[in-house]
């Protein structure tokens, strides 16, 4: 399906009647992107209730309520926000300590906590979490979904260790057959089919609890309404509002850069909030934007719009209900290798490949080791992209003062436009950069003077490395002109080595 069904600003706009209704090849695109999506979340929303410590159906509750919500209220079209391992680790503890009843106050407060840091501008407050920071995060969230898993590949029936080998085997082979149906679904069929005809004893999903045989009904969480309480679950929801905002952020900046569009920031922090009370009062973990769905919408399936993120959530609920004798039957070994290629596909490996440790400044890789050492201890994504942004602060602070402006100029024959960049980049800075060019309407040739402005980290290449390639996808050259020494040296080191090739 064509990424381009609509334009970025017709998209953006939010029109009255929306594309979908009036163009048929856009509602069948948002209506085929819907269900791979929902059969991709069912195995990993299963999966992060086991995390979680609770019953596979809750998980599910929540993947339905999270997407039809945010559908309606978040400020990210095409986005999909579900039960996520990382909201699963940050309530996992309080489940296990205080209860269900609290785990499920915790998520309705953290949706409190998200609209009132929404409101208050928590959004703008991104631009100060540096590349390495968040490298870093994505390192130490694959780090703790794998160990997660290793409770369940330990004192097992032996059965489950060849399950789990020919589970990671489909998921990586059968890719290269067809991307059609998810990996991770096909190998989930294929070891239940086996399991269940050979008469195989091993773990399954029916042995963690019951799956829902109808839709999640509203209710008041079964705690006492007391000080007390509010005490308990207080830590757990802000350390939870943080993750999710801080996930869902990211994923939703992510969709921007491949989209080339704008999404609110501040709208999808409130909205996070909204989806999480709601999902709360229905019974449900909790969640936020999912970085893996949400290129399965958007970049495989080619959604656009609003209608994909409800119907993934409204098509796993029919999915559940109507098959969910069959879904007992699951295999856990068929979950674990399926959460094992998610830590492995999420770990950023290219981050830690000799060469990109060669290249990077010291600061860098410093920022990084700090935050993936700072959650691993702590089992808190939040604290450590707190500290890691800290370290990060620290260390750029005595070197950067303010913030870069630019500023553009037409040659009288408007072949050429000359923007002048004033100022210092770094990661506060250059994290605006992108947005300050007309990649549009500029002339065929693109100069950008940098002889006023310095360079000091790899955020700053790889905001300067975004922005000739947009203006590449629309044939346009740019040249960068007027870099300092130390600038140069760096832009040269690292321009085109910040990415992994794929």
């Amino acid at each position: 399906m064509s990424s381009s069904a609509l334009s970025p600003a017709a998209w953006m706009r939010g029109s009255r009647r929306p594309s979908w209704l009036s163009d048929p090849k856009v509602l069948r695109t948002e209506v085929l992107a819907g269900l791979v999506v929902a059969l991709a979340l069912i195995p990993e929303a299963i999966s992060f209730s086991i995390i979680a410590g609770v019953d596979p159906a809750v998980g599910l509750f929540a993947s339905f309520t999270m997407a039809v919500t945010i559908a309606i209220v978040g400020g990210r079209p095409a986005m999909i926000s579900a039960a996520t391992g990382a909201v699963a680790l940050v309530i996992a503890p309080l489940n296990r300590e205080h209860g269900f009843g609290y785990l499920v106050a915790a998520v309705i407060l953290a949706g409190v906590f998200q609209i009132a840091l929404g409101a208050l501008g928590v959004a703008k407050l991104m631009r100060f979490v540096p590349r390495s920071v968040m490298v870093g995060f994505v390192n130490s969230l694959a780090v703790l979904i794998f160990m997660a898993q290793v409770p369940e590949m330990t004192d097992v029936p032996w059965p489950v260790y060849p399950l789990l080998a020919a589970g990671l085997a489909l998921m990586v082979f059968f890719p290269k057959v067809t991307t059609v149906v998810p990996a991770p679904l096909v190998s989930i069929v294929i070891l239940t089919v086996l399991t269940v005809a050979a008469g195989i004893a091993v773990p399954t999903v029916g042995d963690k609890g019951a799956l829902p045989s109808s839709l999640p009904v509203p209710g008041l969480p079964d705690v006492p309404f007391t000080l007390d309480t509010l005490t308990t679950v207080a830590p757990y929801a802000v350390a939870m509002a943080l993750v999710g905002l801080m996930e869902s952020l990211m994923t939703a900046k992510l969709v921007d850069d491949i989209t080339d569009t704008h999404s609110s920031k501040t709208r999808e922090s409130v909205g996070q909030g909204v989806a999480n009370i709601v999902t709360g009062f229905f019974g449900g973990m909790g969640g936020c934007a999912m970085i893996g769905q949400t290129m399965i919408n958007v970049r495989v399936s080619g959604a656009r719009t609003r209608l994909s993120t409800f119907l993934a959530g409204a098509f796993l609920m029919v999915l559940c209900i109507v098959f969910g004798p069959v879904v007992s039957d699951i295999p856990m070994a068929a979950l674990v290798a399926v959460m094992v290629m998610v830590s492995v596909a999420t770990f950023d490996w290219h981050s830690i490949a000799p060469k990109t440790l060669k290249r990077m400044p010291a600061g860098e890789i410093t920022v990084m080791v700090v935050t993936v050492a700072c959650v691993v201890a702590t089992h808190n994504l939040a604290i450590g992209v707190v500290v890691g942004s800290i370290t990060a602060m620290v260390i750029f602070a005595k070197r950067v003062a303010h913030l870069a402006e630019v500023t553009a100029v037409t040659d009288p024959d408007h072949a050429t436009v000359v923007y002048r960049v004033t100022g210092e980049l770094f990661f506060a800075s250059s994290n605006d950069l992108v947005g300050q060019f007309d990649y549009a309407t500029d002339a065929a040739k693109v100069v950008i003077d940098l002889s006023a402005a310095h360079i000091w980290d790899a955020s700053s290449v790889a905001a300067l490395d975004a922005i000739e390639t947009k203006y590449a996808q629309r044939g346009k050259t740019v040249e960068i002109t007027g870099l300092n020494e130390p600038s140069a040296r760096i832009h040269k080191t690292l321009s085109g080595e910040l990415t992994g090739s794929h």
